[in-house]
């Protein structure tokens, strides 16, 4: 991606990195007020790049006449995901995620100077997704009041955050995490630098290539037991019918 946006994923990637490697990803308890705040922060940075940068379609976008910019090699910023034991946490990943999967996939890769408002509603709408469901569910805001446009957060709305208002006993209550898997800061120390996409190994779905997994566990007409599937197979004639 060109530099018009290729800081959006830098930053967007950084934040999570640092809000996934915080205590609360491994509490299954509604997450503190700090990252509650900044979730708040990385949301109003986000939309600020977003709507500062984005070019309607009427509008006549920038071009070059001799100089073009180099393109930019985006940097991944590898967090905890599958083993995150806070659902709220691991539900905002997910989407933030697919916000900067979006970004280093788009069409707009190709411009040079430009993001458009089609593009910054297509990265943004899952960042606003995590807000709105932080408003709700953590603040006690109606769906019509976190959806609004222009919402946010106030002082008076973090000064008053106590889930423990509106969630259950049960919810409020959770056993101690694996402190084997507290990484120190040194050892986070490369992978806070992010890491080019490059430079990754082949990735393979997870937790397993699925194929082979249901191949062992499942018995059905077309997996399992050795058979080959009707997919790699030539279909059966039936046989002629007698005299």
């Amino acid at each position: 991606m060109w530099q018009i946006y290729s800081d959006g994923p830098y930053l967007v990637g950084r934040n999570l990195f640092h809000i996934m490697h915080h205590e609360d990803a491994d509490l299954r308890i509604p997450p503190s007020i700090n990252t509650a705040k900044r979730i708040h922060k990385l949301y109003i940075r986000a939309a600020n790049i977003l709507a500062g940068r984005a070019v309607p379609p009427g509008e006549n976008n920038m071009e070059v006449v001799h100089a073009r910019p180099a393109g930019e090699v985006f940097r991944v910023f590898p967090v905890p995901f599958f083993l995150v034991r806070n659902q709220f946490m691991r539900r905002w990943a997910e989407l933030i995620l697919m916000s900067m999967a979006e970004a280093m996939q788009h069409t707009e890769n190709r411009k040079s100077l430009e993001i458009s408002t089609a593009f910054a509603g297509q990265v943004g709408q899952y960042i606003k997704r995590v807000y709105i469901n932080m408003a709700i569910e953590l603040f006690g805001k109606t769906r019509a009041e976190a959806t609004a446009d222009g919402f946010a957060l106030s002082d008076a709305d973090f000064a008053a955050y106590n889930p423990a208002d509106f969630f259950t006993q049960t919810e409020m209550v959770d056993t101690v995490p694996r402190l084997d898997r507290v990484f120190t800061e040194d050892r986070l120390d490369v992978l806070a630098e992010g890491i080019s996409v490059t430079e990754l190994p082949e990735l393979h779905p997870w937790p397993t290539n699925l194929t082979n997994f249901y191949a062992t566990t499942r018995t059905d007409a077309t997996i399992g037991s050795g058979a080959a599937s009707s997919a790699s197979s030539a279909p059966i004639i039936p046989a002629a019918p007698g005299p």
